[in-house]
């Protein structure tokens, strides 16, 4: 698997870079690549959301210097800023992929990844993402297309959570959100999130196309 941190992109960069990846993936071109950056302040609607999820105006999001941007990806309406790890795989998930059975890898690595900090976060029943209590700490939304995935995660390590208050994260109104730096007390070093990350990835999903036997 080849890793690539990116640093911060803007977001149409990124997702233009994933559409270049998946088509060289499919193609046997590529290898199965995980990438993980930090975006600007970007609003992201996933294929089940609406703008009315988004609660400023334009000239609202101008003045803050906010991006919002309909995607093409599963779920509502989400945030990405500095202070959010966001990974995105370039997996090939083999002629007959088992979506479902991929979210719940990615659920598992990322709970994995929080475990190593000390952080006990898990699912809820009914919701898609990693979760402390009634407090997502980590989005997940993706696209398979040709088995190949785009988009991924998003990990709220020192993310400013005041920018989820100006959505409806996910679409969902009576839950809420939390980073590693709310639930530590301190922000950990991302570089060192990032290793935990490609650590857990690279034992959740087995390569060439071949997801993990478990789901944990």
């Amino acid at each position: 698997m080849e890793v690539r941190r990116l640093g911060r992109v803007a977001y149409q960069e990124a997702w233009s870079l994933q559409n270049r990846l998946a088509d060289s993936r499919r193609a046997g071109i590529e290898p199965d690549t995980l990438i993980l950056l930090e975006h600007p302040h970007t609003y992201t609607i996933g294929r089940s959301g609406t703008r009315e999820h988004v609660f400023l105006t334009e000239d609202e999001l101008a003045v803050r210097g906010i991006t919002c941007l309909e995607v093409d990806r599963g779920g509502d309406v989400t945030y990405h800023g500095p202070g959010q790890l966001v990974g995105y795989p370039i997996v090939d998930l083999g002629p007959r992929p088992e979506v479902g059975f991929y979210l719940r890898n990615l659920e598992g690595c990322l709970i994995d990844v929080l475990a190593d900090f000390g952080i006990g976060a898990g699912r809820l029943a009914g919701y898609t993402g990693v979760w402390i209590a009634d407090r997502k700490i980590a989005a997940i939304g993706v696209k398979v297309s040709q088995g190949v995935t785009t988009h991924g995660f998003a990990l709220n390590v020192a993310t400013d959570l005041s920018l989820f208050t100006h959505i409806l994260p996910c679409g969902i109104a009576d839950k809420g959100v939390t980073s590693m730096a709310v639930e530590l007390g301190h922000a950990p070093a991302m570089r060192d999130v990032e290793d935990a990350v490609v650590a857990h990835f690279s034992e959740r999903v087995i390569l060439p196309g071949t997801l993990a036997a478990h789901v944990a």
